[in-house]
């Protein structure tokens, strides 16, 4: 059974990789209508499908990446 040390990490991580996604969405977001209206024709709308999931995704990604090397740096420290 996992101890409360343990519990608390993992709420950390997945609270981290929720604040990634949000920041990627947030990041998406600034100046969206224009990439949305490239074109004066039609609407992009790859701009949905596919920049929006790699954005969210990219920043859970790196939030994740952010957290596991904390991670490893702390048990390196405790280690010693």
């Amino acid at each position: 059974m996992p101890g409360m040390g343990q519990r608390m990490q993992a709420a950390g991580g997945c609270l981290l990789a929720a604040v990634g996604a949000g920041a990627g969405l947030a990041v998406w977001a600034v100046g969206v209508r224009e990439r949305l209206w490239r074109f004066e024709q039609a609407p992009d709308w790859s701009v949905l499908y596919a920049e929006l999931p790699l954005m969210v995704l990219g920043g859970t990604a790196v939030a994740l990446g952010v957290w596991a090397l904390g991670r490893r740096l702390r048990s390196r420290r405790s280690a010693r």
